[in-house]
């Protein structure tokens, strides 16, 4: 038997197994976001939180785009895990590092563009475009390391090494946080500050990454070139890929599009609006972990054409993601009012935060369906169909901006983003019964 394919029992501790360590991971991502917001909100003005909002918002875009390549190595990785077949298992990890280097390449070397671009389509004060300018411009050379620890993450999660993902988070976060610390509280360095002890923690955690997925390299089938390089396997990877690349641009489209319209409703909204979607990250965040189980349980049973193991994946883990929407509705509820003390000084800020606050409260169970769905199709590298489901969603949330904007202004902005969650559950759960229809078929 195959030592990639673990005979354990599909029980919830196995699902337990693999998710706490990504939930826990996960925990220090949104904590470093409000880190980030915190320190320079201790400035006491709006211009800083903006700075730093619009700027994490603009690289993770760009990074995100590149989110494929966690996916469908988890997806991939996995179902090669499934199948027995070791060589592919480390073969994949050597294409993905590859993709890696070159997408963050040309991340830098067309940078100038790019920040045109997002600028032009931003339309934030001076102030607060030459502040996320300097954030951009230190923060943009680590975009292979950034990149690559996607491809490690993806590759962890499909051999169900989760603590391997803390591991890294934790390094990486927390090394970013005492780093945030020192350089905006200790010496001063204000924006400038927050963006070097990104670059710091980026390439530790990548450098950590690697380190850890060294059993693929034990296999000498990493850098066997005909095999890396085989046409079947590079085209089908191509598929997958460009599939879920251009489901990521969609998603990111909307979350960007969500900042350059709040935009327009002032600096201090648009602190807001930051500070608020740091609650959205905590739950997609909190959902990653019961979601990744997800692809990982679902890549093995898909790889070896279990349809029964696979219905099973697909209610435990589902089971556990409600679980958890249900209990971050109830905290957001509770704690939401001091988590926006905590991490706004301004009170205008504070204010306009907790006017919009109950949104937050219901976006964690109409979320829910989406956050768990991407998993099961990742699992199944069905990035066809979350491209096309995802199209659906984002025309479905251009016209719910359009109407309800000019109606309720940002509440509409908010519910326009909440309907684009709901759309997104709805669509993909529509194509499940084409996903189990497809077991024991080859996927590309």
């Amino acid at each position: 038997m195959s030592k990639t394919d673990p005979q354990t029992l599909l029980t919830h501790r196995r699902v337990f197994k693999i998710a706490a360590p990504i939930v826990l991971s996960n925990a220090t991502v949104p904590i470093l976001g409000a880190v980030d917001v915190g320190v320079v909100g201790q400035m006491g003005q709006a211009a800083p939180i903006a700075a730093v909002g619009v700027g994490a918002i603009i690289l993770t875009t760009f990074y995100w785009i590149f989110g494929f390549l966690r996916m469908g190595t988890a997806g991939l990785v996995g179902q090669a895990a499934g199948a027995g077949d070791d060589a592919e298992v480390s073969a994949y990890l050597t294409r993905a590092i590859m993709v890696a280097v070159i997408g963050g390449l040309l991340l830098i070397v067309t940078q100038a563009a790019l920040f045109y671009g997002a600028f032009w389509l931003t339309p934030v004060t001076p102030e607060v475009e030459s502040l996320a300018r300097t954030y951009l411009s230190i923060r943009i050379w680590t975009a292979p390391f950034a990149i690559a620890v996607f491809a490690f993450t993806g590759w962890l999660v499909a051999m169900e090494r989760t603590m391997g993902v803390f591991y890294v988070q934790l390094v990486m976060n927390g090394l970013n946080i005492t780093l945030d610390l020192v350089f905006v509280l200790g010496f001063g360095w204000g924006v400038g500050g927050v963006a070097i002890a990104t670059v710091i923690a980026e390439i530790t955690g990548a450098a950590l990454g690697l380190y850890l997925c060294r059993d693929a390299f034990f296999n000498p089938a990493w850098r066997e070139w005909a095999r890396v390089f085989a046409r079947d396997k590079l085209v089908r990877m191509a598929a997958v890929n460009r599939d879920i690349l251009l489901r990521s641009a969609m998603l990111m489209a909307i979350f960007s599009s969500f900042v350059i319209l709040g935009a327009r409703f002032g600096t201090v909204t648009l602190a807001a609006n930051e500070i608020l979607i740091q609650f959205l990250y905590i739950t997609a965040h909190a959902m990653d972990g019961f979601a990744f189980a997800a692809e990982a349980l679902i890549a093995r049973a898909y790889g070896q054409g279990n349809l029964a193991r696979l219905r099973r994946s697909v209610v435990m883990t589902s089971q556990w993601g409600m679980g958890v929407c249900v209990v971050l509705a109830g905290f957001f509820a509770l704690a939401g009012p001091w988590i926006i003390d905590v991490m706004a000084k301004a009170p205008d800020v504070r204010s306009e935060a907790r006017i919009y606050l109950w949104w937050m409260v219901v976006a964690p169970p109409l979320g829910c369906a989406a956050w768990m769905l991407d998993g099961i199709f990742i699992g199944a590298t069905r990035g066809r169909d979350m491209r096309n489901m995802m199209g659906l969603s984002f025309v479905i949330y251009c016209a719910a901006a359009a109407i309800l904007l000019p109606a309720i202004g940002n509440h509409g902005l908010w519910l326009a983003l909440i309907i684009s969650f709901v759309a997104r559950g709805i669509t993909l759960g529509a194509r499940y019964p084409s996903l189990e229809r497809s077991v024991g078929q080859d996927a590309v």
